[in-house]
């Protein structure tokens, strides 16, 4: 073997240093949606001044968030039919992109009292969103060496982290100067949708013009496709009943991503309402928790190839169990800064853990199916973690702390459902024992 060869052993032939970092690109790109609408500005924005700060304006938040995940259930099998049948991932991820971009800079028209215009965009832009980060990973197993996948993983998810921090850093300026000039939130929120939109946008363009579709079409039209499309969704279904494992694993996904969604969705409002930050201080904090993500995502990579995927998973998971019980209790800036940086290391390395044992998981040929099937249970935890969160904070008269208590045991929950997975031996190095 050539050093060259050697130096690119992790990839697959004819894929390129360049086409894998055009694909972690994507991740990138769309993590300013993410950090930016969903975590650390627009959900606080949308509780206190689009729903007025009403008793009931968390629950809507979660409500909202449940409906698009809703919606998600529903299209990703769509979408994920079409682009196997075609071969055409990168059509449909431009489609989702697109529709994301330009839901999330019509967010700019929002203000107080636009309550049903806020709702359905995030609604859409939010399953735009989680379609194309399916398809966008079902394109990591035909870059990466299946004892690969958790590096290459990790490098997606690291980039994108540094992509959070860029999209923060822009809107933290825009608040800046907009404060400066006795501006209100409802001045400078609407702009920073748009920088975010603008940024999601412009980082794409390499994903969705420079990587190459390597599968091949099944032959059958869309027409087709779509006709037989209740045949699919149970055929991909059937795939948690040929493998009683991954139907394990999903139940652990749905567990543990159920308390990550709480996470992404609700800490500004928390960060607000409870520890009283305001949205510089709550922009700063999310900043800095991309950065320690980034580093977690980087790091825990190497970590998954060489102790096993699902040790990683395990390892990340008891973080977060430190992570909420130190939120719920945190009387301080200080307790609670600790506790978000606890977050940021789980929360990359647990999302490229997860999204790396799927490949694992999946055959060859399967690889849209199974992704399909694992982002079905990921969207069911955004479901299920959020509801569970406002539902609580509305029985007990807005106790965000008791809140954040009931949503850890998710995490518990997942690390218990995780010492009963084995993985298949697909990749020479992957332990399956804890």
């Amino acid at each position: 073997m050539t050093a060259q060869k050697q130096k690119h052993s992790y990839l697959r032939d004819g894929v390129s240093r360049s086409e894998v970092l055009a694909w972690a690109s994507y991740d990138f790109a769309n993590s300013g949606y993410t950090t930016v609408v969903l975590t650390a500005v627009y959900n606080a924005y949308f509780v206190s001044v689009v729903a007025e700060n009403a008793v009931w304006a968390t629950l809507a938040w979660t409500l909202t968030i449940t409906l698009s995940n809703i919606f998600s259930i529903l299209v990703i099998p769509i979408v994920s039919s079409a682009a196997d049948a075609s071969a055409n991932k990168r059509f449909w991820l431009t489609v989702m992109t697109l529709i994301c971009v330009i839901c999330t800079a019509a967010l700019y028209f929002t203000h107080t009292g636009s309550l049903a215009l806020a709702v359905l965009l995030i609604v859409l832009s939010n399953t735009a969103f989680n379609a194309g980060v399916s398809l966008n990973s079902a394109f990591l197993s035909e870059l990466a060496k299946p004892e690969a996948f958790g590096k290459v993983s990790g490098w997606g998810w690291g980039f994108g982290y540094l992509g959070g921090i860029l999209s923060l850093g822009v809107c933290l300026m825009i608040v800046f100067a907009a404060q400066d000039s006795g501006k209100s939130a409802e001045d400078y929120v609407p702009l920073c949708m748009l920088s975010t939109a603008a940024i999601f946008m412009a980082v794409s363009l390499p994903m969705l013009l420079c990587v190459k579709e390597r599968s091949k079409p099944s032959g059958l039209s869309f027409e087709k496709t779509v006709k037989n499309l209740w045949a699919k969704e149970r055929s991909s279904f059937a795939v948690l009943k040929e493998s009683p494992e991954f139907l394990k694993f999903c139940l652990c996904g749905l567990l543990y991503q159920a308390g990550i969604a709480v996470v992404v969705t609700l800490s500004a409002v928390y960060a607000e309402l409870v520890m009283k930050f305001t949205t510089a201080q709550t922009i700063t904090l999310i900043l800095v928790v991309n950065i320690t993500a980034a580093v977690g995502a980087f790091f825990f990579g190497y970590v998954q190839d060489r102790i096993g995927h699902r040790k990683t998973l395990a390892l990340t998971i008891f973080l977060w169990i430190v992570m909420g019980v130190t939120a719920a209790f945190s009387t301080s800036a200080a307790s609670f800064w600790f506790a978000a940086n606890l977050a940021g290391i789980a929360m990359g390395s647990s999302q490229a853990a997860g999204r790396a044992t799927v490949a694992v998981f999946a055959p060859e040929g399967q690889l849209a199916k199974f992704y399909s099937v694992w982002n079905i249970a990921v969207w069911g935890a955004n479901i299920l973690g959020p509801i569970t969160y406002g539902l609580v904070t509305w029985l007990t008269n807005g106790d965000q702390r008791t809140a954040i208590l009931v949503t850890t045991l998710y995490f518990v929950f997942g690390l218990i459902v995780l010492r009963m997975v084995r993985l298949p031996k697909k990749a020479p190095n992957i332990s399956s024992e804890l």
